[in-house]
């Protein structure tokens, strides 16, 4: 593509080259000594690393693969969200984004229900909370980056002008049709052949083209470049771009475009939308700081199940050991169950117990729960108040409170069925993808952009997909009474970018995608580095274990207590340990998780990247 110039293909040609033949992993581990950029497809990939190239710090290339990322549908568009955690080398700090869009007007419990509902629903502009990408993308650009949003923008707008198609997003439109039909924007978009024969959606290697979409991109970089030439500096410019997508003409033709096909956006929904720059929340775990989103996300979910296994000598159990497998699985299990229950919105009441749940004494109690002989399949949420100096407020709704819903003691009649499970597993995977991006002067990046995935509602001829991010509410107080329902406010959402730090300096950053699976893909990878000594690719590629007992964050919010999917290679005798303490197994080739990961070797002053092989994950470093 013309974005993409001599020396970037170069760096392609050289990162590929230098392979080793005798490597350990499936893919080569990434080595650079002034810039790595990893995201979720090799184009978005190319489009980082071509920002760098033109001069660009790595919150440049982070933005530009945001973009990429989102205009080939990479299970996320335009109309999502955005979360990242930013390192400043200037400051020595990390900085949370918060881009996630809030429920618009009329979005309340009462509504939902009153439409059969019992969680807002999956698919169309119902399922839509307002869109926050492009907001993300540009306060990032404006308070961090280096080059324009014109500059940073214009790999996203050749590609939304043509490019050829993946057969992954292809076949995923194909196998969505029926869905996309019902829309007509989307029809019109996506099911380019149409009437032609079998198959509507486009070929793999297909010129896709979005005119709308590279309307609406175009119309940023105008907004921007009048700005400059009126006066304005860098950073203002680019928020009259942000202005024009939240209070002008593209917010206005989002919120028609919502409401033509059903949707509760209004114009001013999208103007009191605004991105938060925040504090993080970490933990210590064996001398390595590892910082989270708070509870908004499901990140401090990672940060309590360290805490939990702070007390317990991983290493010598022995990596993927019967008892270490069943000790993740039971500490998982506890860290999530309050996820379940306490995780929401901090800018909506109640307040969330955020400092008794992130407690090191805290988790020592609830590491005092966990049996060494059998899964526990109704692990509760515990009681963070008293490790913050408070009481419960909501004592009575936590007693009868259980992992599974409506039946404690019981699954469903016919929840384990083949179709159950492929419904369950189809959502509780939903959505993100990543981004990892580090530079020579210092700046890391880690992102879990995400929502408005296939099949998706595109909003009036703005070309940007709505979000889905809604159906991540709950109706009823008594599942989770932080995580309601209400006009402004944003659900608790899986999304969760990570870095760690050690001797207050980088040390890794690292996310993956995959809803409900993140934040124990992402445990199991620190651990692998941390406990076990792999590098990146190494912990990248290596063999997860994945729990579905926590409550699914999507869909019918369901949970399968004691189901643990192991890779093949997980041998006999570890197998019948764990059937004999109450698991159910199920097997697969690889279940890593499309991980990707950024290591500052400060030994040798160079970088690491790596990406798992479990998806199209891609990275190019130099």
């Amino acid at each position: 593509m013309k974005t993409l110039g001599r020396a970037a293909l170069a760096a392609v040609t050289i990162t590929v080259a230098c392979a080793g033949v005798d490597a350990k992993t499936v893919k080569p581990p990434l080595h650079g000594q002034n810039w790595v950029a990893v995201t979720g497809k090799p184009l978005a990939a190319t489009a980082g690393a071509a920002t760098f190239i033109k001069g660009g710090n790595a919150v440049d290339a982070a933005c530009a693969m945001i973009a990429a990322t989102s205009t080939m549908w990479d299970t996320l568009s335009w109309g999502g969200e955005t979360q990242a955690l930013i390192y400043n080398p200037h400051t020595g700090k990390v900085i949370g984004v918060n881009a996630l869009g809030a429920a618009p007007t009329g979005a309340t419990p009462e509504f939902f229900k009153s439409k059969g509902y019992e969680y807002p629903p999956e698919f169309g502009p119902l399922a839509a909370v307002t869109p926050g990408t492009p907001g993300g993308i540009m306060v990032m650009l404006a308070e961090y980056g280096k080059l324009s949003l014109a500059e940073v923008l214009a790999p996203a707008i050749e590609m939304a002008d043509g490019y050829p198609i993946e057969a992954q997003a292809a076949d995923l439109i194909e196998r969505w049709k029926d869905e996309l039909r019902k829309w007509p924007e989307s029809r019109r978009t996506f099911l380019v052949h149409e009437g032609q024969g079998k198959r509507a959606a486009p070929e793999a290697g297909e010129i896709f083209r979005q005119p709308d979409l590279a309307a609406t991109l175009r119309k940023l970089v105008a907004t921007e470049a009048q700005a400059l030439q009126a006066g304005k500096n860098r950073k203002d410019a680019i928020m009259a771009a942000y202005d024009r997508f939240y209070k002008g003409d593209i917010a206005r033709e989002f919120a028609r475009g919502s409401q033509e096909v059903g949707g509760l956006h209004t114009a001013e929904d999208l103007a009191n939308w605004r991105v938060y720059l925040e504090e993080p929340v970490s933990t210590s775990y064996k001398g390595v700081e590892v910082y989270k989103l708070t509870h908004w996300v499901q990140g401090p979910v990672m940060l309590q199940t360290l805490n939990i296994l702070e007390g317990f000598d991983l290493k010598s159990m022995g990596y993927n050991s019967a008892r270490y497998i069943h000790t993740l699985y039971q500490a998982m299990n506890l860290a999530y169950a309050d996820r379940d229950f306490y995780y929401g919105d901090s800018r909506f009441p109640p307040e969330e117990p955020i400092r008794g749940l992130l407690s090191k004494d805290y988790a020592r109690a609830r590491a005092k729960l966990i049996s060494e002989d059998a899964n526990n399949p109704d692990v509760r949420p515990g009681d963070p108040y008293p490790f913050q100096g408070g009481s419960n407020p909501f004592k009575a709704t936590l007693d009868k409170w259980h992992t599974v819903k409506e039946r404690a003691d019981k699954p469903k009649p016919n929840q384990w069925s083949p179709t159950a499970l492929a419904e369950f597993d189809r959502t509780f995977r939903l959505g993100t993808t990543s981004v990892e991006a580090a530079d020579k002067e210092g700046w890391v990046v880690s992102v879990t952009p995400s929502g408005g995935w296939l099949p998706a509602v595109i909003a009036g001829k703005t070309g940007i997909g709505m979000s889905q991010r809604m159906q991540s509410f709950v109706l009823d107080a008594a599942e989770n009474p932080f995580n309601v329902v209400a006009p402004g406010k944003r659900p608790r959402a899986t999304l969760t970018p990570s870095l760690a730090l050690k001797d207050g300096k980088p040390m890794l950053a690292f996310a993956v995608q995959g809803g409900d699976t993140q934040d124990q893909n992402l445990l199991q990878f620190f651990l692998n580095v941390v406990e076990f000594g792999m590098t990146v690719q190494e912990a990248a590629e290596a063999a997860n274990i994945t729990s579905y007992q926590m409550r699914d964050s999507f869909g019918a919010h369901e949970s399968f207590p004691g189901r643990v999917t192991l890779t093949n290679s997980i041998p006999e005798w570890v197998r019948n340990d764990l059937t004999r303490k109450g698991y159910k197994l199920e097997f697969t080739q690889n279940n890593s998780g499309p991980i990707t990961a950024i290591y500052v070797d400060r030994k040798h002053g160079s970088l690491w990247g790596a990406a798992a092989y479990h998806g199209e994950d891609y990275g190019i470093a130099w």
